[in-house]
């Protein structure tokens, strides 16, 4: 168990909640790959100072998001699922990206409006504060497993329909397509890392405590003005980025 970080009483965050993040954390980087085993609920909570039952709600919490399962006789057995590998690059596409690694990919539109840029809508793309702009809500699944939650933004003028094609192709790319434009790149990527919060907690069925990989993009045109500004979050559980030139 070496490499598990303490836990911080008087944080504010649960101490099981803490723990959750400790144990995924360490079967992310491989540190129970030798026995494919969670250590017994009695060694965690030695090694955390908590009892059993603090160290049980993490790992019932583990167990919702699909990372270990109970075994009776056995143990906590690691789930092998393998993350899907997502590049990023000149032009970042989901369905392509994920290509080969799914049998199933959909898209899906939550909700969708028009409405005013704000500074940072129009900072990304290159608009006046208060220009129209739609914005769509959307989540994507691959084999019927949520991965990727995000609020992208388009400009109105030129995307006034964005939201009905991309109900009917769900797809951004596809939906480009039909309203005119036939290619676009990835101009920038920022990429950060975050817990769930509730909303997200929902869509992509996670429980309390889990990670996020969070991007925030911006698609041009061939002539480099900007189409599309999205912010979207990924189960990190679930998906790993490659960065390609």
């Amino acid at each position: 168990m070496a490499g598990l970080k303490q836990v911080q009483r008087q944080t504010g965050v649960a101490l099981w909640r803490q723990i959750a993040d400790r144990i995924r954390e360490a079967i992310t980087r491989g540190a129970y790959d030798e026995t494919g085993m969670v250590p017994p609920e009695t060694a965690l909570a030695e090694q955390f100072g908590v009892n059993r039952h603090t160290v049980r709600s993490a790992l019932a919490a583990l167990a919702q998001e699909g990372i270990v399962r109970a075994v009776q006789g056995r143990g906590t057995l690691i789930e092998r699922r393998e993350r899907l590998n997502f590049p990023i690059s000149k032009r970042t596409r989901f369905t392509t990206g994920i290509s080969g690694q799914a049998r199933e990919t959909r898209g899906f539109l939550l909700a969708a409006a028009e409405e005013s840029a704000d500074a940072e809508v129009a900072r990304w793309l290159k608009m006046r504060a208060g220009d129209a702009v739609i914005r769509l809500e959307t989540t994507r699944e691959a084999d019927k497993r949520p991965v990727s939650r995000a609020t992208s933004w388009f400009p109105a003028a030129r995307f006034a329909d964005i939201a009905e094609t991309y109900r009917k192709t769900e797809s951004i790319t596809k939906a480009f397509a039909l309203l005119g434009l036939q290619d676009y790149v990835r101009a920038t990527t920022e990429i950060t890392a975050a817990h769930a919060d509730a909303g997200d907690i929902a869509d992509l069925e996670l429980t309390p405590g889990a990670i996020l990989l969070i991007t925030k993009a911006m698609n041009t045109d061939l002539d480099g003005v900007p189409v599309q500004y999205s912010i979207t979050r990924f189960a990190a559980d679930r998906v790993q980025f490659t960065i390609e030139n």
